[in-house]
């Protein structure tokens, strides 16, 4: 396999352990919980989600777009600056944990003292995809992977929330540790450089506010359903997008690795015709899932939702369509993330929300399942604007010829 394959399997890998680690540290939570001490975990990975979407956002995807010789000075400056905001960040959150009563507030305060070490650790990642080393990014994943794991195992049951956030938040040092020992060779010599971050149009302003409205409209929108719909509605929609996780590995893997790869094929019409192929391929990948789920035994599947697979399971259809239809924007956002990096922000405000107004329409006319199509349409409405607007990029202009000596 070329050193090209190896490192697109690695990028793959990497999103896949990342992933797993948020799985598995929830599952492994909600087994050592009460119900009430779940709750309380809960609540605060919410919160430490939410603040590795808006560090993705604003630090990762900006790194991802940059190539040429500055690479060791802009990672370098994106560690230090994920270390010190992580660090206000967790102060706030510490003292958010001391004003709150009770485990909720000793699990907040836990998660202030760790945000540095789990943020900063998560960060490495997209500087490794920026130097094209995603197998550095892999192993130092892996490692954190195998230690969470361990540290969670090894706590007894019933423990406190606030004892479980901490030990999920210190088994990052083992990880962070070797990321940032694989990342040494290429920042040594380089200096930090914060200013850019801080000053008024940073690209990762827009991407927080692409982040925030292309993720945080359609979840709000889920959870405000459950205001005029059944708690099986929410439910039901909450279980068939579960199923398709092994999706969004893929999905997040392409928008986390897939710019730096993308950069490198020379030109505005292979990155289309290479994304494109992307495109159709998760397209086609989303209906197999789609097709794998729906011929599933139902006593497998109530092995993976319990009691919510009945409900769920009628969504499939949608949701497969939706899935399939979100490969194909997810490959024209990432082509104009490449080649028009300013042009998505719009894109994704108005689609989003056009989204939202679908789910909540198809709701109140077909029920549920009329809102999981409703989705289904927002998404392939996003993606055939977004193709749209790769069709009317222009390719850049030759640069003129020398006019011959007399």
């Amino acid at each position: 396999m070329s050193r090209r394959g190896l490192a697109a399997v690695a990028s793959v890998l990497d999103q896949a352990a990342s992933s797993a680690t948020n799985i598995l540290v929830l599952v492994l939570a909600a087994r050592l919980s009460s119900a009430s001490g779940f709750a309380d975990f809960s609540m605060v990975y919410v919160a430490f989600s939410v603040l590795l979407g808006l560090n993705m956002a604003y630090v990762g995807q900006s790194v991802v777009l940059e190539k040429g010789d500055r690479l060791g000075t802009v990672c370098r400056s994106a560690a230090a600056f994920t270390a010190a905001a992580s660090a206000v960040l967790g102060a706030v959150l510490a003292l958010v944990g001391l004003a709150l009563a009770g485990p909720a507030g000793r699990a907040f305060l836990a998660l202030g003292l760790v945000l540095p070490l789990v943020l900063l650790q998560d960060g490495l990642r997209y500087c490794f995809s920026a130097l094209r080393a995603p197998e550095r990014a892999l192993a130092a994943d892996a490692l954190r992977l195998v230690c969470v794991v361990a540290a969670l195992a090894v706590q007894p049951s019933g423990a406190s929330a606030g004892r479980l956030v901490l030990a999920w938040g210190l088994s990052a040092l083992p990880a962070l540790g070797l990321g940032l020992w694989l990342l040494r060779p290429y920042v040594r010599g380089a200096r930090a450089e914060l200013r850019p971050y801080l000053r008024r149009g940073h690209l990762g302003q827009r991407f927080v506010v692409e982040f925030a409205v292309g993720n945080g409209s359609s979840q709000l929108a889920v959870l405000g359903l459950g205001v005029f719909a059944t708690p099986l509605a929410v439910g039901a929609l909450r279980g068939a997008t579960t199923l398709f996780g092994p999706l969004n590995v893929l999905f997040n893997s392409a928008n986390a690795f897939g710019p730096p790869v993308l950069g490198r094929l020379g030109g505005r019409r292979a990155t289309v015709r290479a994304t494109l192929l992307l495109g159709a391929v998760f397209a086609a990948v989303g209906a197999g899932w789609a097709t794998v789920l729906s011929l599933l035994p139902g006593r497998l599947g109530r092995e993976l939702l319990g009691d919510t697979w009945a409900a769920a399971s009628a969504l499939l259809p949608a949701t497969g369509a939706q899935y399939a239809v979100m490969g194909l924007g997810t490959c024209a956002l990432l082509t104009l993330r490449v080649l028009a990096p300013k042009s998505t922000l719009s894109l994704q405000v108005v689609f989003s929300l056009l989204s939202v107004a679908l789910l909540l329409g198809g709701y109140a006319v077909f029920g549920v399942a009329g809102a999981a199509w409703g989705l289904a349409a927002g998404s392939a409405a996003k993606a055939a604007a977004g193709w749209r607007r790769v069709s009317r990029l222009r390719a850049p202009s030759p640069e003129p010829s020398p006019t011959p000596a007399a």
